[in-house]
Formats: structure tokens, C-alpha cells, sequence
């Protein structure tokens, strides 16, 4: 299929529904479709729900994604509802210890909290202000081809639910995958995940709690199944309190599926028995909870490949964009739109082989901007994965601050590679020297 004539972008097409379709309009899909209608092409946003609407996550901002809300022109002040932090407070082995972010060129010196259900509408308006077509109640589920060529051509699905539901299909030269964990889209074309990349499982509950109100992110670095008193497991994860500022936490854990007992591990009962093992006067109990218990995957390590086929581009979780360091996926989501929409624009600007050429670049511009690190991000989950070391690396690394301070800035990703002190060289060489991904 040939590129479009770029005098026909901005407008409805003759030959189609949009210049680019964006299923999913979440994080990734949102900032893609701003970025692309910014650019004057017609963006159709697609979305199985209807907003507001909640999704499960910690809701904590560290200052990578921070960075990603400023670029895209999101008011991130306090006076528009952020609750911002100023660093990291990390628990284990009998220690507490507290780490400001670090003071970069390249990120804000602050992180945030916002709710995922104010945040996902935030976005979505902020895309449909700068241009883009919101439809909802529209689920998708796979991809259309040409039968010829086999390339993407638009997407299908239905509209509505129940007796109301009906078909629909829409076309457009290019689709972004941004449809979650679940990766419809890409499974419809055979694209399933990889095993050999780690892949988390999350689960969180916000409660009414005394530390509501609080300068740091916390994280539990010594995760206990203490379901079994006699015989307490050491977890390949992390627990994390996030104090809302309006009279909740949200309190949730995150575990990788390296596990042994991933798939028949109780992720629920997991998370009431480590709460049940905090401070009474924290407030985590059952009669202080807000909401269910709710869980979702963590694709993580660019755990689905490759992400362009031609005519699609796999974006935010669907490509498996979540840090396998930290668990962080808004931020990366947000990051891999920039980029697949700077790929997208550049392609509809051109026609034949130099259009193909800047789609088909997407995957190594991610390759480029994450390739290296997330290399080590994924041995990194595998060796916390066994407890011995996890154990050993919590007792023994806590107690040093400088090498907490370094660790904060890996496992962040937070670090200037040209302007930076020492650790940032050394982390900007430990990406390069690692290979892509």
C-alpha cells in the first residue's frame, strides 16, 4: 500500500476514516493522537469504555514521566490538582531510607501523584483540544489487512454493548496498537508476547489512612508471603504506598511472574497479608478500605516484538514498554507515542519507499532510546528473581546512601548522559556497552 498524497492530511480522507488510527486512549494512545493532530494530521482515537473511567495503577509519577507531561503541554502545577513528592523513601532489612530525586538537566527535580481515572481524561481532553476524534464504546478487536500485501489497513470491532451492539470497521494508511497489556490488535496478526521477557503482575486498594500526606513515593523492598508462618517466602518484588493527599493511599504490590507460583499465586490474599503486617496506625485494614482489590498485568522489557508491521506500530504496554526495573509504565508509554507519532508524521509526509522507510524506523528509534538500558533491566529481573540475592542485595545495599543514590537513578532511569556527575557517566556507559534489544 502506497503512502497518502500529504496534501490530503489534516482532512478527512477520501480513501479512508483518519490518517492515523489510535486504538486504546490511555496514556500512549492519548499522547500520540495530540502529538499527531498537532501536527495537522486526522487522528481517530478509539476507545472500548467511556470516560472517566479508573484503571488500575499506583498512580505515582516519578520525574521521567514528569518530563513526558510537560513536553506534551499538560499544566502539571499543583493549583491543576497534582500532589507532587520529592523523592523516593525505601524500606528493607531493617532500614528506611530517604532519596530525593536527583537534580538533572534532562528531568524535573519532582515526581507526582494523580488519580488514573482524573489522569486518563486529562489526557484524552488535552487530545481532542489539540485535534484528535475521541470515539467510545468502541471495541476492537483485530486488524484488517490487504489480502494482497498483508499490510495493515485499518481495524474492526463493534460499537456499543448488549442488543445495541453492532459492527464497524474503520481505515486509515496507519494504526497504533495502543490497547494495553491485552495486545488485541497484535494477536489478531499472530504477534504474541515473548516469554523469554519479563512479565509482572500488579495489584492495588486505596485506603483511608493517616499518611495521606506524604514528600515521598514509598517502596517495600522486602516483599513476605506470610500466608504460611512457618515457612515465609521472600517475593521477587515490591510493595509500594503512595499518599494521595486527599485522604487515601493507594497501596498495591507488584510481583514478577518469574516466580514460581505465577498463575496460581492469590495476588489479593498476598496483598491483605503483607498489609496486615504493617503498623495498625497506618490505617491498611479491610475497614479502611476504599474500592476493590483490582490487578493487572506489567508487560514488561519490550516483552511483544517487532513493534512495526507494516501499516501498525505497537505503542505503550501492547509493545510491552514497561521499565522491568520499577514496574513504570506511564512514563514509557508516553515516550514510545512521541516517538511512533514523530515515525507516523514523517511517513504520511512521503510517499513509497521513503514513506515505508520512516514508518519501519520506529523500531529502531525504541531500539535507540531504550534498548541498552532495558537489556539490563531485564537480568536485573532475573536475578531478584532468585531470593537469595534479593535478600543479600536489600541487607547489605540499604545501609550505603551513595550506592542508594546510584541505584535510585538506574532503577529510574534518571540520569543525564552528556551534562551529568560521575554515576551518570557510568550508568550512560553500562546502556551503550548492553546490547539492544
Amino acid at each position: 500500500m502506497a503512502a497518502p498524497d500529504p496534501s490530503t492530511a489534516g482532512a478527512r480522507r477520501p480513501d479512508g476514516d483518519a490518517d492515523v488510527i489510535a486504538v486504546g486512549a490511555g496514556p500512549a494512545g492519548s499522547t500520540a493522537a495530540a502529538y499527531l493532530a498537532r501536527a495537522g494530521l486526522d487522528v481517530l482515537l478509539l476507545e472500548k469504555s467511556r470516560f472517566p473511567r479508573a484503571k488500575v495503577c499506583g498512580d505515582g509519577f516519578t520525574p521521567r514521566g514528569m518530563k513526558q507531561l510537560i513536553d506534551l503541554g499538560i499544566d502539571c502545577s499543583e493549583n491543576n490538582g497534582w500532589v507532587r513528592n520529592r523523592g523516593l523513601r525505601v524500606r528493607g532489612g531493617g532500614v528506611s531510607l530517604e532519596l530525593d530525586w536527583p537534580t538533572l538537566a534532562s528531568f524535573p527535580d519532582y515526581g507526582a501523584v494523580r488519580p488514573r481515572k482524573d489522569f486518563d481524561e486529562l489526557l484524552v481532553r488535552h487530545a481532542e483540544k489539540s485535534g484528535a476524534r475521541l470515539q467510545e464504546d468502541t471495541t476492537v478487536t483485530e486488524a484488517l489487512t490487504d489480502e494482497r500485501t498483508g499490510r495493515v489497513v485499518g481495524v474492526c470491532g463493534y460499537v456499543g454493548k448488549g442488543r445495541d451492539r453492532r459492527p464497524v470497521s474503520f481505515r486509515a494508511p496507519v494504526t497504533l496498537a495502543c490497547d494495553g497489556v491485552s495486545g488485541r490488535l497484535a494477536l489478531s496478526l499472530g504477534m504474541a508476547k515473548r516469554d523469554d521477557r519479563p512479565m509482572g503482575v500488579a495489584v492495588r486498594r486505596y485506603y483511608t489512612s493517616p499518611r495521606t500526606n506524604d514528600d515521598y513515593l514509598e517502596s517495600h523492598l522486602e516483599l513476605w508471603d506470610r500466608r504460611d508462618p512457618a515457612n515465609p517466602k521472600l517475593l521477587p518484588g515490591y510493595g509500594w504506598i503512595f499518599g494521595m493527599g486527599d485522604g487515601t493511599s493507594n497501596v498495591g504490590l507488584g510481583v514478577l511472574s518469574t516466580d514460581r507460583a505465577s498463575g496460581t499465586t492469590d495476588y489479593r490474599a498476598l496483598l491483605k497479608a503483607w498489609l496486615d503486617g504493617t503498623p495498625q496506625e497506618w490505617g491498611y485494614r479491610d475497614e479502611n478500605a476504599v474500592g476493590a482489590v483490582g490487578g493487572a498485568g506489567l508487560p514488561m522489557g519490550f516483552n511483544r516484538t517487532p513493534h512495526y508491521r507494516p501499516g501498525m506500530l505497537l505503542v505503550g504496554d501492547a509493545g510491552g514498554m514497561v521499565n522491568p526495573f520499577n514496574g513504570e509504565g506511564i512514563a514509557y508509554a508516553m515516550e514510545s507515542a512521541s516517538i511512533a507519532a514523530r515515525c507516523a508524521v514523517q511517513g504520511l509526509a512521503r510517499s513509497g519507499a521513503s514513506a515505508e522507510a520512516a514508518f519501519a524506523a520506529y523500531p529502531a528509534r525504541m531500539s535507540q532510546a531504550l534498548g541498552g538500558y532495558y537489556r539490563i533491566g531485564n537480568t536485573f529481573s532475573k536475578l531478584i528473581g532468585n531470593p537469595a540475592i534479593m535478600r543479600v542485595a536489600t541487607r547489605h545495599g540499604l545501609p550505603r546512601r551513595t550506592l542508594m543514590a546510584f541505584l535510585l537513578k538506574l532503577l529510574a532511569n534518571l540520569y543525564d548522559p552528556k551534562e551529568g556527575n560521575a554515576s551518570d557517566r557510568v550508568i550512560t556507559a553500562m546502556t551503550r556497552l548492553a546490547p539492544d534489544l
